[in-house]
């Protein structure tokens, strides 16, 4: 690393060694929740359309702004799953996510007390886990959204044998 005055705020999220990242396919995921929360947006607008003594200006309105959104979330979601990513150290896990406000967390494997596999049926269904990782302050736990399952199930082990092997000497 160089001096003091070469740092940026990035180089904190920084690792040598490189980031793992996660599936592409968690983006498929919530970009499919996302559009079926917007079938609740298009039943609104329906219902302003066939509402009498609305103005036709209005629904028009409300569409074109849930058009924008939608685009703009769309766009976002991507760029969010890229922030994601996660490294192994000798004794501890990084995991980074986030595009505007940027988070690293350092899980020391000593302190994991359970490492548990999570999905939903969209996640399911696109072959999507999340693995959550609990220690015993609540602030350090972290999760790595977009494994594929048999990642996610060879990361649960290797990481529960490791925090079972540090934890011996607590």
């Amino acid at each position: 690393m160089g001096s003091l005055t070469d740092m940026t705020p990035d180089t904190a999220f920084t690792y040598e060694l490189g980031w793992i990242p996660v599936s592409p396919r968690l983006a498929v995921a919530r970009r499919i929740s996302l559009a079926l929360v917007y079938l609740i947006v298009i039943a609104v607008v329906v219902a302003l359309v066939l509402i009498p003594g609305v103005p036709t200006w209005v629904p028009v309105l409300v569409a074109a702004i849930a058009v924008v959104i939608f685009i703009w979330l769309w766009w976002l979601i991507g760029r969010r799953v890229r922030s994601f990513g996660y490294a192994e150290r000798g004794d501890d896990l990084l995991v980074t996510s986030g595009i505007l406000f940027r988070r690293l967390v350092i899980v020391p494997y000593g302190r994991m007390q359970l490492v548990d596999v999570q999905a939903g049926p969209i996640d399911r269904w696109l072959g999507v886990t999340t693995v959550q990782l609990h220690t015993a302050a609540a602030t350090t736990d972290a999760s790595i959204p977009g494994l594929v399952p048999d990642v996610a199930v060879e990361l649960r082990d290797r990481l529960a044998r490791r925090g079972e092997e540090r934890s011996t000497g607590l």
